[in-house]
């Protein structure tokens, strides 16, 4: 492979530092299994790194550790967050656990799939999640069911976003704290002081901390801030130097939000060397999809950014180090590789059983061990898929470690063109064709997939409320009110829910346009209130956005009451049949439009099972 270069400095792209690096730098194996720490960043590209060329972003606690690390240079992860994160905890790709979106029911993480804390605990590991979940927020899909013995995270995809508790901002906010006690989890609202990414640092070092008197015992912690994601905000101190430099203020404070995180890993560093644990931690450093913003300032010589399927929008920083394993030296791998990899990767270092389900990601060891030779060509697929039902060759990127073909009809040799410019389809037609017919026996193997929607469970004795927000609508047509912005302008759309009803009974169903929290919140704005329970149907059916009946449908359980004009809640009872249910509910205003209910409460209200 040849050499990309930017601004004169290496960005990876050659073989010579990963084949000539078997002594200085390899894998080594202790007796003692490591503490793992894995951070994941949220929408910090490849070039967000002054290590990788950024002539503006300083970032030196993270060159620091690039200089001490093996570094993937040729790692690739999903275009967006939910299932990139979905991928890295399962090994698998991420559309086969039902995650291929961010919003709209689809970054809900199948609960017949495994998880990477799962196994961690399994092997007797302690383990915690600090930040960003993103792959439900309803039991059994939360952190503390997946695997997690503690928890503290914000809501949804992002702080302020329509799961997220009301009002956060960045600054002194609420968050989640789930603690796993035996076979039950604790859970409750825990307000913070501080910037959030400060919040997230400091509380790991906080629980590393109070596992001291427990050293005998590993540790997995999994630390996902928010940042550097929208909306933009950041302590002024660390965006001041960038608005110095006449960057527009948006841009300044993204950047000053990944000099922020900067800092925070080199506070956790410091902590580490100062605890006597460096040396005996496996720390991994990754982000989870290309760019948002930062490719206005500098692009890494990479075609487009978040969202995309060409190179920009899904290939990403990946530093491995650990002392006690010989990972403590700059060295390039310049294989393909993915977020696929790290589970079997960790699951081999750290002697973790494996999941029964098949595996998608292979292994790193080879390669962490210098044995290059042992390392096969192979091939990977990258989708964006921001829709309700995918759609074939939408976004799409097949992968070799030369070629690159996007969408079925472009093809480019990364070889000679990393920056993807030159569509050279016509001059390869074999290479384009071997590529179709491996993404074509790839989106097969994801059809009982893509067939299947993962529901949020009701009614169990482990979780007795359900909180259902808009954020996991699904809908047909509008765009779901994923956002609290979006909410504050109570627009005039709808959408349903899926859920699994666990037990048979009446349930107390409150309906809301602002979380229960808002306590300045306005009335509902509605006179009449209605909720349809579509049950005992198979996955393919769908209920009427208009609230209409449909022939040859399954039962529906309905339910309605007038609403008081000053009041911010309504609530009705409906008995629902232990099984699946699709649920629905109108706000109706004088007139005669309507919009759903944004937020909605299921108790149980009685014991037949």
């Amino acid at each position: 492979m040849t050499l990309l270069t930017v601004a004169g400095l290496s960005l990876g792209l050659t073989a010579q530092a990963g084949t000539a690096a078997t002594k200085d730098g390899a894998l080594r194996r202790p007796n003692r299994r490591p503490n793992v720490i894995l951070i994941i960043t949220d929408d910090q590209g490849y070039g967000d790194l002054s290590a990788h060329g950024n002539p503006v972003l300083k970032t030196p606690h993270l060159d620091r550790l690039h200089a001490e690390s093996a570094r993937l240079t040729n790692f690739h992860v999903d275009p967006t967050c939910a299932p990139t994160r979905a991928a890295l905890l399962t090994g698998r790709y991420s559309t086969r656990s039902g995650v291929w979106h961010t919003v709209g029911g689809r970054s809900l993480l199948a609960r017949d799939e495994t998880t990477l804390p799962q196994l961690f605990r399994k092997a007797g590991y302690r383990t915690a999640l600090f930040g960003k979940w993103h792959l439900g927020d309803n039991y059994p899909l939360r952190p503390c069911d997946r695997g997690f013995d503690e928890s503290l995270s914000h809501g949804g995809g992002g702080v302020g976003q329509t799961p997220d508790h009301w009002g956060n901002d960045y600054f002194d906010d609420t968050y989640e704290r789930a603690s796993r006690r035996g076979s039950r989890v604790e859970v409750r609202k825990e307000p913070q002081q501080g910037y959030c990414t400060d919040v997230w640092f400091r509380q790991a070092r906080r629980w590393i901390e109070g596992r001291a008197t427990r050293k005998d015992q590993p540790f997995f912690l999994y630390l996902a801030p928010n940042a550097p994601h929208a909306p933009y905000r950041a302590p002024a101190a660390e965006v001041e130097p960038y608005r110095k430099q006449g960057l527009p203020e948006q841009q300044a404070t993204f950047l000053g939000m990944i000099a922020n995180l900067d800092r925070n890993v080199g506070d956790l560093r410091q902590f580490l060397r100062e605890s006597g644990r460096d040396r005996d931690t496996l720390l991994l450093f990754m982000t989870d999809n290309g760019t948002a913003l930062g490719h206005r300032v500098f692009d890494a010589g990479m075609r487009a950014a978040k969202g995309s399927e060409y190179e920009g929008g899904h290939r990403v920083p990946c530093f491995v180090h650990w002392p006690a394993g010989g990972l403590n030296q700059g060295r390039d791998l310049t294989q393909l590789t993915a977020h696929l990899d790290l589970l079997p990767t960790l699951a081999e270092l750290c002697r973790l059983p494996l999941p029964e389900m098949p595996l998608d990601g292979k292994s790193l060891v080879p390669l962490l061990r210098g044995r290059v030779g042992e390392w096969p060509e192979r091939t990977l697929f990258v989708h964006s898929q921001r829709v309700q039902e995918p759609v074939e060759w939408k976004q799409s990127a097949v992968m070799t470690d030369r070629w690159r073909l996007i969408n079925g009809q472009e093809l480019y040799d990364l070889q000679a063109d990393p920056g993807q410019k030159r569509n050279v389809a016509l001059d390869y037609r074999g290479p384009t064709l071997t590529l179709r017919r491996a993404y074509e026996t790839w989106w097969e193997s994801l059809g009982p997939a893509l067939r299947e929607s993962v529901p949020v469970v009701v009614g169990s004795k482990e979780a007795p409320e359900t909180i259902l927000t808009a954020h996991d609508w699904r809908a047909e047509t509008a765009e779901v009110p994923w956002d609290q912005e979006l909410i504050r302008r109570q627009p005039l759309v709808n959408g349903w829910w899926e859920l699994e009803v666990a037990r048979t009974g009446t349930y107390r169903v409150t309906l809301r346009s602002h979380p229960q929290e808002a306590a300045s919140a306005p009335p509902l704005d509605a006179i009449h209130a209605r909720i349809v329970a579509t049950t005992g149907h198979g996955q393919q059916t769908r209920p009427v956005i208009d609230g209409g009946g449909q022939q040859g449908s399954p039962p529906e359980v309905t339910a309605s009451a007038p609403i008081d004009p000053n009041s911010r809640r309504v609530t009705l009872h409906v008995n629902l049949p232990k099984g699946r249910t699709r649920l629905q509910t109108w706000l109706t205003r004088s007139d005669a439009k309507s919009r759903g209910a944004f937020y909605v409460t299921l108790t149980r209200s009685t014991q037949r099972d």
